[in-house]
């Protein structure tokens, strides 16, 4: 294999981090070796656990300080914690996780609606901005949702008619 140096002034950006003194990381590079022995810091005081907190099961405990704003409840909180059970290599970590995002989702608007509180789900969607920037994507997701509503409100239907025949006979 023939090893030639050759002329890359030509590509924007190549030999950026040549000159020491443009690089970034200049100044740690300038340890005396210290990163051969290891960082040697105190682990900062352990957060308090009010509240449940899931973490990967590979982890043998909790790191020093971690959100406690939203905790697991309700059917999401129960799919969570399912996910929490397998490691974070396999789909059925990370599947349940998506999918309990998305019912977490219904379970707020619920509540909102318990708590006396109808949400603003255009201004939450971002729907101004879709109105604004992409008129036409927000017309093709509001003809598909529609779509997709009267499909299931017209097979439901559908399905009450047929219970209601046999119950002729």
């Amino acid at each position: 294999m023939e090893n030639s140096s050759r002329d890359y002034s030509h590509i924007n950006g190549w030999g950026i981090d040549a000159d020491p003194k443009n690089d970034p990381t200049y100044p740690m590079k300038k340890r005396t070796n210290e990163e051969h022995r290891g960082y040697s810091w105190q682990r900062p005081t352990q957060q308090a656990e009010t509240v449940e907190v899931l973490h990967s099961n590979e982890r043998p405990n909790l790191t020093a300080v971690f959100g406690t704003t939203v905790p697991p409840s309700g059917l999401s909180g129960m799919l969570r914690r399912y996910a929490f059970k397998h490691t974070e290599n396999e789909y059925a970590h990370w599947l349940p996780l998506l999918l309990a995002d998305r019912i977490n989702v219904v379970e707020g608007i619920i509540e909102d609606f318990k708590n006396g509180k109808v949400p603003n789900i255009f201004a939450e969607k971002g729907m101004k901005a879709d109105l604004q920037h992409d008129r036409a994507g927000l017309i093709k997701k509001a003809v598909i949702g529609g779509l997709l509503i009267g499909g299931v409100v017209a097979f439901m239907a559908g399905k009450n008619s047929n219970k209601s025949r046999k119950l002729d006979y």
